[in-house]
């Protein structure tokens, strides 16, 4: 099932505002508003998940993987505690043990995505994509941009299939605003 977040307008918790901000984005239209508006989003998600056995705001690794599409260098801007390093691996090195927490799919051979996806089942590894717009490939965050906006899908099939746990105010921000 895939919940399209979009923003809506009602009395909200400091937390749902943050991820209300997250759902969609006005970019900016300086030369690195895309850029921008890609990594906040990013960190409104890192901030909604929960690692098992980890401790909230420990340091996590994003692994990008492919070309992404709507940003060069995506790097999660987190709004309080925590890091996220970024490095850039193939798909062979993340299934070996480069020691993601996170994988940013971007273009890339679909054998490859496929991969990716059927061994992130189970595991605690969040994925996010820029190039699935209909989130209908395995991720479990989608990002895609229309125009001057920027927003985000959600793969609860993908989410139920990992050991990541997103909270679910991100559903249900999802279930009162969009259209499905």
């Amino acid at each position: 099932m895939l919940i399209p977040l979009f923003l809506i307008g009602s009395s909200m918790t400091a937390p749902q505002l943050a991820m209300q901000a997250a759902a969609q984005t006005v970019v900016d239209d300086s030369p690195g508003g895309m850029a921008l508006a890609v990594n906040r989003m990013l960190g409104g998600i890192v901030t909604y998940a929960t690692w098992p056995n980890e401790a909230p705001g420990a340091p996590r690794t994003m692994c990008v993987i492919g070309t992404p599409r709507l940003t060069e260098r995506p790097a999660p801007d987190l709004p309080g505690r925590g890091s996220v390093s970024v490095r850039r691996v193939s798909a062979a090195a993340a299934i070996g043990g480069a020691g993601c927490h996170m994988l940013y799919l971007g273009q890339m051979p679909a054998v490859d995505r496929q991969r990716l996806i059927g061994w992130v089942r189970g595991k605690a590894v969040l994925t996010v994509t820029d190039d699935d717009s209909n989130c209908n490939l395995g991720a479990m965050f989608c990002l895609n941009a229309q125009g001057q906006r920027l927003s985000f899908s959600v793969n609860l099939d993908s989410i139920g299939r990992g050991s990541v746990r997103v909270d679910p105010r991100v559903l249900k921000i999802g279930s009162d605003g969009g259209p499905r």
